[in-house]
Order: structure tokens, then C-alpha cells, then sequence
């Protein structure tokens, strides 16, 4: 199933690989913070919501590896497509809490 060349399955899984990601990330954030091994004390507003989303973001990373190495350039228009407007989200919800 992805291993086709598609632009909107590039479209697809772009958006949909950071939104999983970003859930499991900051579940895993809570988790740690529940057990007292991580603390929001000392970092800037939303440190959290930040980190998580650019790393989701990043995820998208491994989709371009996984479609380039494979030549489907549709797939990985799809994927940059998605992973622009993802960036592009994230600087405007949160950049002014980085400067």
C-alpha cells in the first residue's frame, strides 16, 4: 500500500505521520512527567507543545528517506508539500515563544 507513487498518498501520509507522532510524543512527555523524571520548570511557555511538534515534524524526514531510496518522486513532492505547511504552521503558532 505505500509503496506507490502517488501525490496524494505523499500528501496523505505527510500529514498524517506528524499528527500520530506528535499524540505519541506527547504521551510519552506526560508519562515522564508523571513519573518525576522530567519538569516544565525553568523552560519557556508551551516547551512542551513546541518540542513535540517540531519532532512530529521531523518524522517526515524518514518518509522522504523511505520514498527517495525508492525513486517515487511523486510520493516525495507529496511528503515536502506536507512537510512545508507542517513548518510553516509551526513557526506561526510558535515563534514568537523562541526569540
Amino acid at each position: 500500500m505505500f509503496e506507490k507513487n502517488s501525490l496524494t498518498l505523499g500528501l496523505l501520509l505527510g500529514f498524517l505521520l506528524p499528527v500520530l507522532g506528535f499524540g505519541v510524543f506527547y504521551g510519552i512527555y506526560s508519562g515522564l512527567e508523571a513519573l518525576g523524571w522530567v519538569s516544565e520548570v525553568g523552560f519557556r511557555p508551551l516547551f512542551r507543545e513546541r518540542t513535540c511538534g517540531i519532532l512530529a515534524v521531523a518524522l517526515n524526514a524518514l518518509l522522504l528517506n523511505f520514498y527517495q531510496k525508492r525513486y517515487m518522486q511523486d510520493s516525495v513532492r507529496g511528503v515536502v508539500v506536507m512537510t512545508t505547511v507542517w513548518v510553516i504552521i509551526w513557526i506561526f503558532m510558535f515563534g514568537k515563544h523562541v526569540f
